[in-house]
């Protein structure tokens, strides 16, 4: 197996998929091979990660599967990939969550099926081809086409107010990408290197750091979101189908967080510690301030986005503690929450394609109608709480160890946080679920099909496994975080 090309097969192989279905004719008679070539393909992607997952030597802290070719004689551009035990994660869940997405779709999605799956797998490749990448021009340009086919996904496949929120999606992210442009051509001036491996560590005076750093602070501050950077999240959760809402949420988000912990603190670490103090800040209005937001929402969807917004605040927290306890929190949060939310979304996509309608005071006491939907939401929202025995715990657990070593104030905003998201998500769960039924047409409404539950029964399995067995996702990134933080301190010492 050594001599494959396992890292550019997982990400290339989508594209493949994409362009099998282009040269497929749309009929009634095709549709359903386009949808069949785009989920096994997926389940290909799929099993290639869990081969990589499975050859990963958790004892070696540096970039494995590694694939170097120059790019350009005159510049020292490289395609240039391998993963560590952070992106590592971050790739699983990826081509986890795809091939859900394209499930999620197969009755859904009316109009345009071709054009859907072709950028459905052309996102696949994009996002494990930025997570994949040390070259920092490569991780750019695949960071930016992650822009594309989420555009088209909301702006074509959308609900009424697609164009707004697909518009206001482009114009947030691509303003954040322009000034981490500026960055990229500054570094490589300043270095004559694009290799992120080789620019881990402390290459740049303190006051060039702070520019560098406010400029990728730019970017991946809008893609997290962090506040006040998140009005652009609820409008595209919204209008977007569930699929790209499942896949906004579950791994776009990460980006910022992943982006932050291997450029920020990796190679800006004087800087990351000068800025520390602000982030902490925004990161405790955001987790305290749209938890209230949520529970003012009657939108089950808006609900959801501004938790994710909550949550993702107690992943800055993490990242920016810089301490062992801190930054795996953050990791397996961003694990658990891309699991989690994703599934919340899908969960929202079940009664939505039956009722139409995302009210959350429409409906009420579905446990009557929908056993086994009442019994996964259940466990979904239990992740999105923190409960003990769920993935949700042990990120919000770990964050909070790491926070009592840095500040009591840090301590008593996350924890508000949590608290105030027990209290939205189970406000959700008892009107939806338990609630009395005062509306006739939930009287016929039909629990789980198959499909259904061939989509929410993995998600289920993943929230309570990472729950359970934390060590199997942490081991792996153990390496990696630690050389971070050891280069971090080295670099604040002097």
């Amino acid at each position: 197996m050594t001599d494959i090309p396992l890292l550019s097969l997982t990400i290339f192989l989508p594209l493949l998929g994409a362009l099998v279905i282009l040269l497929i004719k749309e009929d009634e008679n095709s549709i359903k091979n386009i949808k069949k070539v785009a989920l096994w393909t997926s389940i290909g992607v799929f099993i290639l990660s869990l081969l990589i997952w499975l050859q990963f030597d958790s004892n070696n802290g540096s970039y494995q599967f590694e694939e170097k070719f120059r790019w350009f004689n005159d510049f020292n551009f490289y395609y240039h990939i391998g993963i560590d035990g952070i992106s590592l994660f971050m790739i699983i869940l990826s081509t986890f969550l795809t091939p859900l997405c394209i499930l999620a779709s197969w009755e859904s999605i009316k109009k345009r099926i071709k054009e859907y799956m072709i950028a459905f797998l052309f996102l696949e490749t994009v996002m494990i081809g930025m997570f994949a990448s040390i070259d920092i021009l490569l991780f750019y340009i695949f960071f930016e086409a992650v822009l594309i086919p989420m555009y088209l996904i909301i702006g074509i496949w959308g609900g009424e107010r697609r164009i707004y929120a697909s518009f206001k999606f482009f114009l947030y992210t691509l303003l954040g990408s322009v000034l981490m442009l500026i960055a990229i051509v500054a570094i490589y001036r300043l270095t004559d290197s694009m290799s992120i491996e080789t620019l881990q560590g402390n290459y740049f005076t303190k006051n060039i750091q702070i520019y560098l750093w406010l400029a990728f602070f730019a970017s991946f501050a809008v893609k997290i979101p962090m506040w006040p950077f998140h009005t652009w999240l609820p409008d595209a959760h919204v209008e977007a189908p569930t699929a790209g809402s499942v896949i906004l949420a579950g791994v776009l988000l990460k980006m910022g967080g992943y982006g932050f912990i291997r450029f920020s603190l990796g190679m800006l670490p004087e800087a990351s510690s000068y800025f520390s103090p602000l982030i902490m800040i925004l990161s405790i209005v955001a987790v305290v301030y749209t938890s209230l937001v949520a529970l003012a929402q009657t939108d089950i969807k808006k609900l959801i986005a501004y938790s994710s917004v909550a949550h993702m605040g107690l992943v800055t927290i993490g990242i920016f503690l810089v301490n062992i306890q801190g930054l795996e929190g953050a990791m397996i949060q961003m694990i658990s929450h891309g699991v989690v939310s994703g599934a919340l979304f899908l969960c929202v996509g079940v009664i939505y394609d039956r009722m139409h309608t995302r009210d959350i005071n429409f409906y009420g006491g579905l446990v009557n109608r929908m056993p086994i939907y009442a019994t996964v939401f259940m466990i979904f929202m239990l992740g999105s709480v923190g409960l003990p025995g769920t993935s949700g715990f042990i990120g919000e657990f770990l964050v909070i160890v790491g926070a009592f070593k840095y500040s009591s104030i840090v301590v008593i905003g996350a924890a508000t946080g949590i608290v105030l998201s027990a209290v939205y998500m189970l406000f959700l769960y008892k009107r939806i679920i338990f609630g009395v039924m005062n509306n006739e047409k939930l009287t016929e409404i039909l629990d789980l099909d198959n499909r259904e539950k061939i989509i929410l029964i993995p998600l289920a399995i993943a929230v309570i496994f990472i729950g359970i067995f934390p060590n199997i996702f942490i081991e792996p990134m153990r390496l990696p975080i630690e050389s971070i933080i050891s280069n971090y301190e080295f670099a604040n010492a002097k």
